[in-house]
């Protein structure tokens, strides 16, 4: 698969370094530690000296991200971004890192992330939130008791009113999620799940059980983008990006214009025209699943199957490692981690999965070969914003 280059383009873009930190239960580290953790085993992975980096995307720590960020990890970078849309965030920087290192802005840009989400919470340094706030648009809705949580809900509501979506399919997403995570030894929960199980939790809002919303856990994960340039001082196998998208939909649901379609419907499509394959050919999904709904819409949505044949789409272990369209294979934020933004793991376990660095977790295709096309969507808010990337080796 020969990378694409983009319209007016000069320079192929590659991902030739992924890490994470350490994960799950982190005690003993500060969200700094997680981010140089990450971003020193990211630079390790790809072989390139620290130097080479003249580029940083951070988002989510510090009053002036990215700036603290690159100052705590030494680097004075001449390109930065710090877009933040929740969950997409990551999609959506790796979209203009790429962007700017074909157009030579950048030669080497580093995507880094990390949270202490779960031990904040354990050390009370911080509390689970309700809302984002209440200033803007939101003060709308916030009266109303409009929790995060609750929006998303409503959406799933609304999908299976409209379309038959079942309870046992959203918790199959669950289960499937819990079945990739077992042989993964980075994730958090592994033991297996079953569907019952998923459905007779405690309620957290209707209707969702415990089982069908992410973990909170530490963590944090990078990946370093370069220039083609400097892909053959690598030590590991390129993955290119061969096409990105993006795309906001709305803050208050009140604006939504339809509960059952997320903004992945043209963030996908972009990437997919952009990088010139069909979902058809895709090995691997890497979508974001804060809720087991969120991975059926998105699948909808990117062209896997028909809007509203989710539910279907999703049973019979379709989404297992082994399954036809092999996703969340590291176990998803459902099971293996999930710190906060997660859309920058997504990317991560993209590039391993075609690299064939997976170990046990290893996707192969009906030929035994390696996958040749990955496609990692991220979500953020509650379906307000998307960012799609479609990479290959």
């Amino acid at each position: 698969m020969s990378p694409a280059t983009r319209s007016g383009s000069t320079r192929k873009v590659a991902v030739v370094g992924v890490a994470l930190s350490d994960c799950g239960r982190v005690d003993e580290a500060t969200p700094y530690t997680l981010h140089a953790q990450a971003a020193r085993r990211a630079l390790a992975d790809s072989g390139l000296a620290r130097d080479v980096i003249d580029g940083i995307a951070s988002a989510g720590l510090g009053t002036l991200a990215p700036v603290e960020v690159a100052e705590y990890l030494g680097l004075r970078p001449r390109w930065v971004d710090s877009t933040s849309v929740g969950g997409a965030t990551w999609e959506v920087m790796a979209a203009h890192a790429a962007d700017a290192i074909a157009a030579g802005h950048a030669n080497a840009v580093l995507l880094v992330y990390g949270s202490t989400a779960r031990a904040d919470i354990k050390a009370r340094r911080r509390t689970s939130n309700l809302s984002f706030g209440a200033r803007g648009p939101l003060q709308f809705e916030v009266p109303y008791g409009h929790s995060l949580i609750a929006k998303y809900a409503m959406a799933a509501r609304r999908h299976m009113h409209e379309y038959g979506t079942t309870l046992e399919q959203l918790a199959s997403v669950a289960v499937q999620a819990r079945t990739n995570a077992a042989t993964n030894p980075d994730a958090m929960f592994r033991d297996p799940i079953t569907v019952d199980e998923v459905l007779d939790g405690p309620m957290i809002a209707d209707p969702f059980t415990k089982l069908h919303c992410c973990i909170r856990s530490d963590g944090g994960c990078a990946v370093l983008l370069v220039a083609e340039d400097y892909v053959a001082d690598c030590a590991s196998e390129p993955v290119w990006v061969l096409g990105a998208g993006e795309h906001v939909s709305h803050t208050t649901m009140s604006e939504w214009d339809d509960f059952t379609v997320s903004p992945a419907a043209v963030s996908g499509r972009l990437a997919f025209e952009r990088a010139g394959v069909t979902p058809g050919e895709i090995d691997v999904a890497e979508i974001y699943d804060a809720f087991t709904y969120m991975t059926l819409v998105t699948l909808e949505d990117l062209g896997f199957c028909e809007k509203g044949e989710g539910g279907p789409f999703v049973e019979k272990g379709r989404l297992l490692r082994d399954g036809g369209l092999p996703t969340n294979t590291d176990g998803g934020g459902l099971s293996a981690q999930h710190p906060g933004m997660r859309g920058l793991f997504l990317l991560v376990e993209a590039v391993r999965q075609l690299r064939g660095q997976a170990g046990e977790g290893q996707v192969r295709r009906a030929d035994g070969t390696l996958p040749e096309l990955a496609v990692a969507s991220g979500t953020g808010g509650w379906f307000c914003s998307s960012g799609t990337v479609v990479l290959g080796r």
